[in-house]
């Protein structure tokens, strides 16, 4: 007998209870429906402009401000992690640029295999490409945290492929950020919290009103800024005391979040110029400084100057990030056609400073302090959305939705400071030392450069109401990249209602990501001593002649093959379930390969052109994966005599396996037959490094002016593995509880809270992999380890 997964076992009870539900229907076709969010209009998945969240035909949450402001968070992202089972959102420490811009995963996929919008139109990537060991490696995403909580009137997250509808990346899912538009009202909130082991202490001052305009029309503006203390879970060292070791039991390293300084500003403008023709535009800028680290280096350390750090030091990477969107556009109508004509600009730049910190190859006049580069991003994008109503035989009129894009995009590496780079000469016991400034050495010439692209796109698409009771739409694009070349996806929806209460829902899709120009031409170079020779390691960038002669090819799009299938379910008044599953079956998958630095890659690369080039790694397409998995959601509010308790939970089922690991290209295994591009630790991220499946059960009571919340998270089981397969961890499953209370009086509203109420932490890191004991919780964790955390909140509303 087959064995029934969690997937098969959850859809199949769930389509068990469809006909009886059906028939509880039939006798109450009046029931009403939640209006908190069913009935809201949703403007992401379709280009209907009547459809409701009750009546999609793909999966799709939408989260208010309420639930967003509702722990103490005052990130976006880890709010939404928070709402979302399917969102995974660890807290990557001690990896460099990541630290300042954390990627998220949708659906167990790559961080960039997510769509984001805001208003609909697309948002800019970041400049950064993940090349470290946190989940999202070799991906280049947006950054969520850059987009101000205050400005947000709801986000909408479409759980469904949708290439077809948006283009590229919208692999697991589009995350559409919907900002506040009022022409009236406001609020202003202030936030502070601390952990329970009294640091990382935050503060978040937000605001917002809408005005009116007069003949200008309307803006609603919004200000957020913030400041976020570092923590620090490392313990002190615990390995033996030798003359380049840290002094044991002294706590030397940091472990824990950065510190961060952040503002932002917002605005969202729209004016009615006629009946027939509206002008709009909204502005997010945001500047964010993060303050993380590296690796302790000991006072004895062959890195470390006694004279300038007699006590060994702690290097510091101090990035500045500096994020602009823009958009303009105009909505209007030719007869029976609805048009909407916009220009998006979206630029990213990400500074890397690093601090407390020395270029060993100077000697004792090395500064402390380096300028190590920075990397750029920049997007134009053009717009020309239509649709319009037509008569195609059916009881109802069907939308028929066209366009074109044209998009352009620009990514700059940005050298660093010479002093940050060179070696200086100075030796060490007649040996050379390391060149470039100690944690992160800056970008050389040799890796900087401006590229870019651009793309042009039509697509089409038909939503129709086929009967009363059945519903479909079918898409199709078509996209032209300057840099690899054409590309088509296609999408089919249908939803059937059995009666009010029971209904159900089917997409098959393709979909792509392109390769970004930051996968494509990322470049940095640091420098080893191989017998007293300097030779240089690179992350090649894929034109790199070294790195072509090694295997790397031009990176191909990442292409997939979604399908889901879901029930929806509002069997009783208040109560919303639905239930989705799906697969998603990703080919080419673009990841960074191990470093290729054996004897054998030296030696061809010293004798073919390359004289000081000992080896390095390249991002290519190399994997296919197929993913698996289940949303269950649950809503329902419960009115009681004199309050009401609003309900809500939520389940997701995630697996991934690696179908294919790409063999070693010719030219490579030519040069090495026994060189490996791909190990253990990199294909455990894909399929074991998030957790396996999360569960969120949430309350709210409404009593009068109080409000008392509690939710309750379980994250699964994750692994992290190692080269050494018997140094592999498996860290068990987590409960976690957050609990909150706030009191309203006319516009005021005061809150306290804590999240993690019970002080929960990770299984810790078995001994051999702790760094001496200092490191003793995972970096991989989906909620982190910071352990309980403690906030007040005042707000006041207009």
């Amino acid at each position: 007998m087959p064995r029934l997964t969690p997937l098969a076992l959850a859809l199949s009870s769930l389509l068990a209870a469809t006909p009886a539900l059906a028939q509880q229907a039939e006798k109450a076709p009046d029931q009403k429906k939640d209006a908190r969010t069913l009935d809201t209009l949703i403007v992401t998945g379709t280009r209907v402009t009547d459809r409701t969240v009750a009546e999609s035909q793909s999966p799709i949450d939408i989260i208010t401000p309420e639930a967003l402001e509702s722990t103490g968070t005052t990130e976006l992202a880890t709010a939404l992690s928070r709402a979302l089972p399917s969102l995974n959102f660890p807290r990557a420490a001690i990896n460099d640029g990541t630290d300042a811009m954390r990627p998220a995963q949708l659906r167990g996929l790559a961080p960039d295999h997510v769509l984001v919008l805001v208003n609909g139109k697309r948002y800019h990537l970041g400049a950064l490409v993940n090349v470290n060991g946190s989940q999202g490696r070799s991906s280049s995403p947006a950054d969520l945290n850059s987009i101000p909580i205050a400005a947000i009137e709801r986000v909408e997250v479409l759980r469904d492929g949708a290439s077809a509808q948006y283009g590229s990346d919208a692999i697991a899912g589009v995350i559409n950020i919907v900002l506040k538009s009022s022409a009236s009202g406001g609020s202003a909130t202030a936030t502070y919290g601390k952990y329970k082991e009294g640091d990382g202490g935050k503060y978040q001052v937000m605001a917002d009103a809408g005005l009116g305009l007069g003949n200008a029309g309307k803006v609603h503006l919004a200000a957020q800024f913030g400041h976020q203390n570092q923590t620090n879970r490392a313990t002190p060292y615990a390995g033996p005391q030798t003359p380049t070791s840290p002094p044991v039991g002294q706590t030397v390293q940091r472990l824990g979040d950065p510190e961060v300084d952040n503002r932002s500003l917002t605005y969202n403008w729209e004016m009615p110029a006629a009946d027939y023709l509206k002008f709009y535009s909204y502005g997010i800028y945001t500047h964010r400084e993060t303050l993380s680290n590296g690796f302790f280096r000991p006072a004895g350390d062959s890195r470390n100057i006694p004279s300038i750090y007699p006590n060994g030091f702690l290097p510091k990477i101090f990035n500045t990030s500096n994020d602009y969107q823009f958009v303009m556009g105009m909505r209007s109508s030719i007869g029976e056609t609805q048009f909407d004509a916009s220009y998006t600009y979206g630029y990213n730049d990400l500074r890397f400073d690093v601090k407390n910190s020395l270029n060993r190859s100077l000697g004792p006049s090395s500064p402390t302090q380096f300028y190590a580069g920075a990397l750029k991003y920049t997007q134009h994008v053009l717009n020309l959305d239509l649709n319009r109503q037509v008569d195609i035989g059916l009881a109802y009129p069907a939308t028929l939705s066209y366009g074109l894009e044209w998009r352009g995009e620009q990514f700059e590496i940005a050298p660093g400071e010479p002093n940050s780079y060179i070696n200086g000469g100075v030796l060490l016991g007649g040996q050379p030392t390391p060149s470039g400034a100690q944690v992160f050495p800056g970008f050389r010439p040799s890796d900087s450069g401006t590229f870019d692209r651009h793309s042009t796109s039509f697509y089409v698409g038909l939503e129709a109401d086929l009967t009363d009771k059945l519903s479909g739409g079918i898409a199709a694009r078509h996209e032209r990249y300057s840099d690899f070349g054409n590309t088509t996806t296609g999408k089919l929806s249908l939803r059937y209602v059995f009666s009010d209460a029971v209904a159900l829902r089917a997409t098959a899709s393709t979909g792509f990501h392109a390769p970004s120009l930051q996968q494509q031409y990322y470049q940095t170079t640091s420098t080893n001593f191989i017998g007293g020779i300097p030779f240089d390691l690179v992350t090649f960038r894929v034109t790199n002649p070294a790195g072509i002669a090694l295997g790397a090819e031009p990176l191909k799009p990442e292409k997939s093959r979604n399908l889901s299938l879901g029930l929806v379910l509002t069997p009783a008044d208040g109560l919303y379930l639905t239930a989705d599953a799906y697969r998603i079956k990703v080919t080419d998958r673009i990841s960074l390969s191990e470093n290729l630095t054996s004897a054998a890659v030296r030696n061809y690369l010293n004798t073919h052109g390359f004289p000081a080039v000992a080896g390095g790694r390249y991002f290519t397409n190399a994997l296919d994966t197929t993913t698996t998995g289940i949303d269950l959601v649950g809503t329902y509010t419960w009115k009681l005599a004199a309050s009401s308790v609003d309900w809500t939970l939520s389940y997701n089922y995630n697996k991934t396996t690696v179908d294919r690991v790409a063999p070693n290209p010719p030219a490579l295994t030519a040069i090495d037959p026994t060189a490996l591009r791909f190990g253990r630790v990199e294909l455990g991220r894909f399929e074991v490094g998030a957790p396996r499946d999360k569960f969120v059960l949430g309350a709210q009571w409404n009593l009068g002016a109080w409000k008392l919340g509690a939710n309750l998270s379980r994250y699964g089981k994750f692994t992290i593995r190692n080269s050494n397969p018997a140094l592999d961890q498996t860290f068990g499953a987590k409960w976690l509880t957050d609990l909150s209370a706030s009191y309203r009086t006319g516009g005021w509203e005061f809150a306290l809270g804590a999240d993690n109420v019970f002080d929960t932490y990770p299984d810790q890191v078995i001994p051999p992999n702790t760094n001496s004991g200092q490191l003793i919780w995972p970096t991989q964790s989906p909620f982190g380890f910071n352990g309980a955390y403690y906030y007040g909140r005042v707000s006041y509303k207009w």
